[in-house]
C-alpha cells in the first residue's frame, strides 16, 4: 500500500510518501517539506503563536493535496516536542483538525525514543546485538538501548539542537564563554538522568540518527547523501569535538559553506554538536554509525506491524 506520513517537528513539517507492506522495506516515493521552525513561533510562556498555528494548518492542508496527487491510501500524522511542550498544544491540534480533518497524534518523548529505536533496530538487524541509539532533534534528544525491537531503556531529554541554541547559545557567533557554559549545562543535565542507561550495560553497536548527526558526519568526511543510504558513515567523538572548535567562531552564514550544512539548520549546528559531544562522552561512545532511518520510519513500521492483527 502507499502510505503518507506527516511529521510535525520542531524544525520541519515533512510529508513522506512510501510504498510499503508488512515484512518489506518501506520504499520512499516522494517527499514534501517546509522549514516551518515551529519552535520559533513561540511566546515567552511557551504557547505557539497564532501565526505558527496558521502556517502549520496551511501546510498540513497542502500535504493532504500532495498525498492525494500521489495516490496515498492512508495518512499517518504525528507531532513531537514543539507541540508536546506547548501549553496551548491542544488548541493547536484542534485548529488543525477542524480546518483539515487531520488528527495529529502527539508522541510522548518515550514513544519517540521507542519508535526511533525500532527503526534503527530494523535497519541494523539482529546481528547488531545490544543496540544504543542516539537521536538529536530540534526540541529533544532521544536515547534508547536494548537487545530486542522494544528497547530496555528509552529516555527523552529537553536537549534538542534548536532548544540548546535558543536557550544557551544566543550569539552569532556565541562567545567562547557561552559555549563553555552550554557544554557544562548539557553535560550536567544528561548526567543527572543517564543512570538507567549505564545500568543497561555496554552496547555492541551504537548508531546515531537525525539531520544533526548526518551533518556532523558529513563535515568529518562521510559520504554525501547522493551516494545512497547503504554507504557506511561513521562519526567519532573526536570528530565532534574538533567540529565544535572549528565552528565556534563561525557565524551561521559561514557555517553554510561546510559540507552537508543547509542554511536552514546552520544556526543550530553548534548546539547539536554540543549535545552530541555530551551524550557520546558520558555514555562512553568513541564512535557511532549513522542510521538513515529514524522516527518517521518507526511510525511506518509500527503501523505495518499492526495491520490485520
Amino acid at each position: 500500500m502507499r502510505l503518507g506520513v506527516i511529521d510535525v517537528g520542531s524544525n520541519t513539517v515533512h510529508l513522506l510518501v512510501v510504498d510499503a507492506h508488512r515484512g518489506a522495506q518501506p520504499l520512499p516515493a516522494t517527499s514534501h517539506k517546509i522549514e516551518l521552525r515551529l519552535a520559533e513561533h513561540v511566546l515567552d510562556d511557551g504557547r505557539v503563536r497564532d501565526s505558527g498555528t496558521e502556517r502549520l494548518t496551511r501546510f498540513v492542508a497542502e500535504c493532504l493535496e500532495v498525498a492525494d496527487e500521489q495516490g496515498v491510501e492512508e495518512t499517518l500524522a504525528f507531532a513531537t516536542s514543539a507541540i508536546r511542550e506547548a501549553p496551548n498544544g491542544e488548541e493547536v491540534l484542534t485548529h488543525v483538525r477542524e480546518r483539515t480533518g487531520v488528527e495529529l497524534r502527539v508522541l510522548s518523548g518515550e514513544d519517540e525514543s521507542r519508535l526511533t529505536f525500532l527503526a534503527a533496530r530494523r535497519w541494523a538487524g539482529w546481528s547488531a546485538g545490544k543496540l544504543l541509539v542516539l537521536d538529536i532533534g530540534g526540541g529533544s534528544l532521544e536515547v534508547a538501548v536494548g537487545t530486542d525491537e522494544d528497547p530496555d531503556v528509552a529516555l527523552s531529554f529537553l536537549l534538542g539542537a534548536g532548544r540548546v541554541t535558543r536557550e544557551l547559545l544566543g550569539g552569532d557567533p556565541p562567545s567562547p564563554a557561552e559555549v563553555r557554559a552550554a557544554r557544562k549545562a548539557v553535560r550536567a543535565e544528561l548526567a543527572r538522568h543517564i543512570r538507567p542507561l549505564a545500568k543497561a550495560g555496554a552496547p555492541d553497536r551504537v548508531v546515531g540518527t537525525s539531520k544533526t548527526m548526518r551533518s556532523l558526519a558529513r563535515i568529518a568526511g562521510a559520504a554525501p547523501s547522493a551516494e545512497g543510504p547503504y554507504v557506511s558513515r561513521v562519526l567519532t567523538l573526536e570528530d565532534v569535538t574538533r567540529t565544535i572548535a572549528t565552528i565556534t567562531p563561525m557565524t551561521s552564514a559561514q557555517r553554510t559553506g561546510l559540507p552537508g550544512v543547509s542554511a536552514s539548520r546552520a544556526h543550530q549546528l553548534l548546539g547539536g554538536a554540543v549535545v552530541a559531544e555530551a551524550a557520546m562522552g558520558l555514555l562512553g561512545v568513541d564512535s557511532l554509525q549513522i542510521c538513515p532511518w529514524a522516527l518517521r520510519e518507526g511510525v511506518i513500521l509500527r503501523y505495518l506491524d499492526h495491520l490485520d492483527t
